[in-house]
């Protein structure tokens, strides 16, 4: 297998820690794969969860999410294979299929609902939460659908990205963010094949392997259901990733860090707890959008 005739990198990140999936399950009893839970919102700043669903099991999936409220952070929902209907209180309606994205910014308060549109088959994909910046967790809510052709993505060396959010090798994602920058990347790894992603020294970033395995240079091997946590480390420039001898999928996230108070109760992040007294109250009072 060919891989990257130059290096883009001089220090790449290692792997700090690695970090099992917890299994869950949310909403309607929909079973899930927990990656990033609480304990890990301040050290992976400005990500609050990652949640991995995957199974052919209707019985799964198929009460999906009934309403539910949201307050001060961004949910992102990546799906692999089935499709998902997402209802809100602000008037937002859509629905995404195989390699489609909701991006959803809960801002003030919304109420919502996401709906398997399906009564068997496969149902696989993820939700990432974001956090928001404090100036901006009042604002008003925003909604957007990206189909799967909408998603950018590129090959080379064995290598296939979907680009969902920020940048990679000059390719511009489906969304920006300017406070947090995140990037959001979908890889699909031939055996062997090596990929580097340039990130900012100060950015907490993660991978997490659903099929195959990767490997680092300092032997660390990374196993499906699995998240790596890449160390911070003073004058790194990115990170190179390598695919065991198996096919690979994995995400790569990276963001910015807030470096603000995070105040959470359920479906409710904000700074303080009085914020959070707040929002229960204005959900409790119907004053979510």
């Amino acid at each position: 297998m060919s891989t990257v005739a130059t290096p883009l990198l001089n220090q790449p990140r290692e792997v700090e820690r690695l970090v099992a999936g917890q299994p869950t399950s949310d909403g309607a009893g929909v079973k899930l794969n927990r990656v990033l839970a609480n304990n890990l919102q301040r050290r992976l700043d400005p990500f609050l969860m990652l949640d991995h669903f995957g199974t052919d099991n209707p019985d799964d999936y198929i009460a999906g999410f009934p309403d539910h409220p949201h307050r001060g952070f961004e949910t992102i929902t990546y799906m692999l294979n089935g499709r998902m209907r997402h209802r809100d209180s602000a008037g937002h309606e859509g629905l995404i299929s195989d390699g489609g994205v909701q991006w959803m910014t809960a801002g003030r308060g919304v109420i919502h609902s996401e709906t398997p549109e399906q009564n068997e088959g496969r149902m696989a994909g993820f939700q990432l939460w974001l956090n928001l910046p404090a100036k901006d967790k009042m604002r008003e809510p925003w909604y957007r659908d990206i189909t799967g052709a909408e998603v950018p993505e590129f090959e080379r060396d064995g290598v296939k990205v979907r680009v969902i959010a920020g940048e990679s090798h000059g390719v511009a994602g489906a969304v920006q963010r300017e406070h947090t920058e995140p990037l959001y990347l979908d890889l699909s790894l031939a055996p062997g094949a090596r990929f580097e992603q340039p990130l900012p020294p100060g950015f907490n970033a993660f991978v997490y392997v659903f099929e195959g395995g990767l490997k680092f240079e300092s032997g660390c091997a990374v196993q499906p259901g699995r998240m790596a946590i890449l160390a911070n480390t003073p004058g790194s420039d990115g990170v190179r990733l390598q695919a065991g001898d198996a096919p690979t999928r994995a995400l790569l996230i990276a963001g910015r860090p807030l470096n603000e108070p995070i105040a959470q109760y359920g479906p409710f992040v904000m700074n303080t707890e009085a914020e959070l007294v707040q929002a229960v109250r204005d959900f409790q009072a119907g004053r979510l959008a």
